[in-house]
């Protein structure tokens, strides 16, 4: 621990404060865009989020072709989140890790000395229960759910009714990164439009673009 009172296990790892209560974004932001930057900056606010870390991966086990190369993808995420409060990082790449339970236990066995908030869209919830060892996610650390106004049926996933017990109302979403898990929170926000998989297709973002 230097003097600050920041500490990180590696070079290779972000460097933390005791007790930070710290969201963590994945995907393959292939390419990251607004709606990344608005779900992000809405999280750090609705749930009281003292940092947000993007956890750029290094692939995606459930898409069939593989993104744009990983340093591509995390230089064009660092020009568009302008936040010091965000952190754009390849930790999943130095870690070794391709499913986000295996991530997510990593981290915790990481960095014990801070709370981290799993953070993802409503899409997400809706079909999580897909993912390899999903119940393990919701183990391991809170989830902050974020949906578009009347996405809030997303409450109906498989995934949802199994926890429902676990479900954090949204007027206490500020209190999600203090509870124990497994405790998740559906939050209605404005989120943007923006798609990466329409930049794809508009030929905004590939090999002749990065």
């Amino acid at each position: 621990m230097n003097k600050a009172g920041a500490q990180a296990p590696d070079a290779s790892f972000p460097a933390v404060r005791p007790g930070e209560v710290i969201g963590l974004l994945g995907g393959s932001f292939d390419p990251a865009h607004e709606g990344h930057v608005q779900i992000t900056r809405q999280a750090l606010e609705r749930f009281a989020l003292d940092r947000v870390w993007w956890l750029v991966s290094p692939g995606n086990p459930l898409k069939e072709h593989g993104p744009a190369p990983l340093a591509a993808r995390m230089a064009a995420a660092r020009a568009v989140m302008q936040d010091r409060r965000v952190l754009v990082t390849d930790i999943e790449a130095h870690l070794g890790t391709r499913h986000t339970a295996e991530t997510l236990a990593r981290l915790v066995a990481h960095y014990p000395q801070v709370r981290f908030v799993w953070l993802m869209g409503a899409d997400n919830l809706q079909q999580i229960h897909l993912w390899q060892d999903w119940r393990e996610i919701f183990a391991l650390v809170p989830v902050g759910v974020l949906a578009r106004p009347g996405a809030e049926n997303a409450a109906g996933a498989p995934a949802a009714r199994e926890l429902a017990g676990a479900r954090l109302p949204e007027d206490r979403a500020a209190m999600l990164g203090r509870q124990a898990p497994p405790a998740w929170c559906l939050i209605s926000t404005a989120l943007s439009d923006a798609s990466s998989t329409d930049i794809r297709a508009r030929g905004l973002w590939g090999a002749d673009n990065t």
